[in-house]
């Protein structure tokens, strides 16, 4: 038997009572987005969250560490 470990971060998603969509990277404080789409905001958070790990990496700060699973 194999095991395959995967890393990932858990994105949240809901809708507002208005129709919009929010995605949320709970384990990065701060990284949430909005979308017309649920694919939208799914999108928007992850390019929010690759953003906010960038300038962790520029400050010399701590990027939050994946989710691992496995399979």
């Amino acid at each position: 038997m194999e095991t395959i470990t995967v890393e990932f971060i858990a994105i949240a998603v809901g809708r507002e009572e208005d129709g919009r969509w929010w995605a949320v990277i709970e384990s990065m404080p701060g990284v949430m987005a909005y979308g017309a789409t649920r694919e939208a905001a799914i999108a928007a958070v992850r390019a929010l969250a690759l953003r906010v790990a960038a300038d962790c990496i520029d400050h010399g700060e701590e990027v939050p560490e994946p989710t691992s699973g496995a399979l």
